[in-house]
């Protein structure tokens, strides 16, 4: 967001910037979305709803657990809150306190250790391996659990690496999470992204067991193109559910009434517009892989998933280019010197990348990508 905001500065200026960094699609929300939130306007749906949201949207994300996912939940066991942000502000709050330690792969989206850190946790992070493609292995899990570890966080696809488990590698991790009794926080908000591989089965379809112990986090954001209004979801053990609504209750009160209309009607309606986008995204995203390993020293696996890639830059950095000591570095080099948007990969736990977003055009990310280029080659 902050990369955003610094690109819309310098448009303001007249400075013709190619953001690459936004994590957001760059489709417009599908119009039987919109049709829906201006059908709830026109039917007066402009009032406070149930805290944990209308019982259409409740309904609606009963129905896409278990089209997509195999899953069932009933009523009690879902809420909906002002965005997947929101929802793992929550659950951290309901689940976690002083004295607990949570595991948090990385690299990790950005928010999820001070998130924990507000719930008086701390967040544990456990180093993957770009060689393994920034997979967690059981081994480095069971490894880094301690008596106060309470849980593990499973980001898949990942933001910011793309990294996506396959249906093998989610069954040696969860036999770790069973046989050391932790509880498992799913963020599934980049699940209908994947590419050039089936979708995994989800934890709870591979161990049933942990279904007392499983909090899932989504939100319509990425997938409906709709970031900007802000719905999310849990579901999980009803308890838990009860918990987070209680603190929502206090907090925000209900979501907007008129996007809980819209996005039951993206989880219940027509999915055709995912698809297409799923599709444009893989397009997109081999095209900027295939640039990147042209580029003198950077290296950059491919990702499975999301809408990101996270390229190694530690070539352009020190001890190689004195100045530039991290991806933060060369994320403000490369705005200086080309105007392209990039994120610099420190908050992501992983100060020798930068993330580039491919959910823009291409012609977004053949001009960003040409002025990565350029700038590097002046500091060979």
């Amino acid at each position: 967001m902050l990369v955003t905001e610094k690109a819309t500065a310098l448009r303001a200026r007249g400075i013709a910037v190619v953001d690459l960094g936004a994590g957001e699609p760059d489709f417009d929300t599908p119009q039987h979305i919109k049709d829906a939130a201006a059908r709830a306007m026109r039917d007066g749906q402009t009032k406070y709803t149930p805290v944990a949201g209308t019982a259409a949207l409740k309904a609606a994300i009963v129905t896409k657990l278990q089209r997509d996912n195999q899953l069932t939940y009933g009523p009690s066991e879902v809420v909906a809150c002002c965005g997947g942000k929101h929802a793992l502000y929550l659950a951290f709050q309901a689940l976690f306190g002083t004295g607990d330690a949570v595991l948090v792969p990385a690299p990790f989206w950005v928010s999820y250790p001070d998130m924990l850190v507000l719930a008086g946790a701390e967040p544990i992070i456990v180093r993957t391996s770009e060689e393994r493609d920034f997979k967690l292995t059981p081994a480095e899990l069971d490894a880094a659990i301690t008596p106060r570890t309470r849980a593990l966080i499973l980001n898949s696809p990942s933001n910011p690496t793309g990294a996506a488990y396959h249906t093998d590698e989610l069954a040696g991790l969860l036999e770790v999470v069973v046989a050391r009794n932790l509880s498992l926080i799913c963020d599934d908000v980049y699940e209908m992204m994947i590419y050039g591989a089936p979708r995994p089965s989800h934890p709870l379809l591979l161990h049933p067991a942990l279904r007392d112990r499983t909090l899932i986090v989504n939100s319509v954001s990425k997938t409906y193109a709709m970031t900007g209004w802000r719905i999310g979801y849990s579901a999980g053990p009803a308890p838990i559910i009860k918990a987070m609504t209680t603190l929502q209750g206090q907090m925000t009160s209900n979501p907007s009434s008129i996007a809980q209309a819209a996005a039951a009607q993206a989880l219940a309606g027509p999915q055709e517009a995912v698809s297409t986008m799923i599709a444009e995204f893989a397009r997109r995203g081999r095209y900027v892989v295939d640039r990147l390993r042209t580029m003198p020293r950077v290296r950059c696996n491919e990702p499975q998933g999301a809408f990101y890639v996270f390229p190694n830059v530690s070539a352009y950095l020190e001890p190689h280019r004195p100045g530039l000591k991290t991806g933060d570095d060369l994320a403000a080099y490369l705005l200086e010197s080309s105007q392209v948007a990039v994120v610099g990969g420190t908050d992501f736990g992983a100060p020798e990348h930068i993330r580039i977003s491919y959910a823009t055009s291409m012609d977004n990310l053949r001009d960003g990508l040409n002025r990565i280029e350029g700038s590097l080659a002046a500091l060979s």
